[in-house]
């Protein structure tokens, strides 16, 4: 039987205000258990949450960049459950009437050699407060409750079930993880637990309209995991039906030593949580003028970047897509041209797409610590155009750059004169050369003139060795060519 696999994701990006969404203290990570934890969090006889601006203006921004509703009046809910990390045994969120409503995200995706832009519909994005965490390590076979997490302010954002494969999942969690990095409202940071994805899964027979049933799997903190994950859930579901089984509605939970999912709960509605609008809290009302003030501190957006460097750049669409992936490769980028000037567009894309990014990816870095600052790669640039050095020794060159400790802005120009690597284009130099290569193979002349192009590029690279590489091949090939034609 053919299979078609369903998935919607829901993320919890943590937003970067400085205070929780319902008190102020402090949500910097990495504190001693309990001492960020206050009485509000703590769920303290008497106390009352006070809803963080901050948290709401986050919020607002997002929704604007996804080109969402952002509701006039939304209202927080207490959930309902119990668990040992949740002091209060509710967690206040949103239900019915989410401060973002619908909007969209647009991802490339790479199919047989192509790419595709996809968009998935997003249902909502609401406010709410993390829970504790339990801590099951060094406490002598008890478990310790850390609720310094309890009350941080977070954005979940919850998809359609758009998605049908774990690489469009992927995709679509790359480019929002990258949308909410660069409006600056998550940091992003999945070791930390500041971006996770709980994806739902279910599959159905190709054709049939009716959804199948789906498990959720929760907590992944990142893109690895959420791939392993849904591609072992798919499989368990699929072997599980042609057995002749029945999928159950549960929770699961990822583990990825065995690299498999495992039942975690049994997977509640929404009326086992009883929600109901929280006492405490007055509905937010948001104003247009708010929303305009919001607004008007919004960067450019990464698809308005794209088309903006299409049209004054001239790259290619895939080009700009790459390049806008991040706002500090975007960054960079620019400030490359800003030395080099737009002509080295084109150049500057090509090396930062090549031998800067397998760098940073060999070395496990992001484009904001590059060793290689855009100063000194735009210079780089510039020594390629004016024939001092060729693309092949630029290589060599940005490789010595990069292990280089100086700042100085004409790095580039040291590196190539203490290495000596000055490409050579005096013309009587190269004719020399040429002349003791013909001179000393002969054959290969030979050959050339019965028709074999072969021996032209054996021609070729033996100038070039002669040269130690340096010799100025645009310059070399049409000499040598001249030189053959004369013989």
């Amino acid at each position: 039987m053919q299979w078609e696999v369903v998935i919607g994701l829901e993320t919890h990006a943590q937003l970067t205000t400085e205070s929780k969404i319902f008190s102020a203290a402090p949500i910097a990570f990495g504190a001693e258990p309990n001492t960020q934890a206050c009485p509000v969090d703590l769920a303290l006889p008497g106390v009352l949450p006070v809803l963080n601006k901050g948290a709401v203006e986050r919020a607002i921004q997002f929704g604007l960049a996804i080109g969402a509703t952002i509701a006039p009046r939304s209202v927080f809910a207490r959930k309902n459950y119990f668990y040992p990390d949740l002091p209060k045994g509710y967690q206040i969120s949103q239900f019915e009437l989410p401060v973002v409503q619908g909007g969209t995200i647009s991802f490339a995706l790479e199919k047989d050699g192509k790419i595709e832009m996809k968009t998935v519909q997003l249902t909502r994005a609401h406010l709410e407060e993390d829970a504790g965490k339990s801590l099951h390590e060094d406490y002598q076979g008890m478990t310790g409750i850390d609720l310094n997490r309890a009350g941080t302010p977070l954005l979940e954002i919850v998809t359609e079930p758009d998605m049908r494969s774990a690489a469009e999942a992927v995709a679509y969690a790359k480019s929002l993880h990258a949308l909410v990095m660069w409006l600056g409202v998550c940091d992003g940071n999945m070791q930390e637990g500041s971006f996770r994805c709980d994806a739902n899964v279910s599959v159905r027979p190709a054709g049939q309209a009716a959804y199948g049933t789906r498990c959720e799997i929760k907590n992944l903190n990142s893109f690895r995991f959420l791939e392993e994950a849904i591609n072992y859930e798919v499989r368990r579901q699929i072997e599980l039906i042609d057995d002749g089984g029945t999928v159950v509605q549960e929770t699961r939970l990822y583990d990825p030593d065995k690299k498999e999912t495992r039942s975690m709960r049994s997977k509640e509605d929404a009326m086992d949580y009883r929600y109901f609008p929280d006492p405490d809290l007055p509905p937010l009302v948001i104003a247009q003028e708010w929303i305009d003030r919001v607004k008007a501190t919004l960067p450019e957006l990464p698809a308005a970047m794209r088309e903006r460097f299409v049209r004054d750049y001239h790259l290619t669409d895939y080009d700009a897509m790459v390049l806008t992936q991040s706002k500090a490769m975007a960054a960079y980028f620019e400030a490359v041209l800003a030395s080099a000037g737009k002509e080295q567009a084109k150049p500057a894309a090509n090396w930062l797409m090549g031998d800067v990014a397998s760098t940073l990816n060999r070395e496990g870095m992001d484009i904001s610590a590059s060793p290689v600052s855009a100063e000194q790669l735009s210079l780089l640039l510039k020594r390629i155009a004016d024939g001092t050095i060729s693309n092949k020794i630029a290589k060599e060159v940005f490789a010595a750059m990069w292990e280089a400790t100086s700042t100085d802005a004409a790095l580039a120009d040291e590196v190539i004169e203490s290495k000596g690597l000055k490409q050579i284009s005096d013309s009587g130099a190269l004719e020399k050369i040429v002349d003791e290569v013909l001179a000393a193979n002969a054959k290969s002349v030979e050959e050339f003139r019965a028709g074999k192009e072969k021996a032209f590029n054996a021609l070729i690279g033996q100038a070039m060795k002669a040269s130690k590489g340096k010799a100025n091949p645009a310059q070399l090939t049409e000499l040598l060519k001249q030189k053959l034609e004369q013989a």
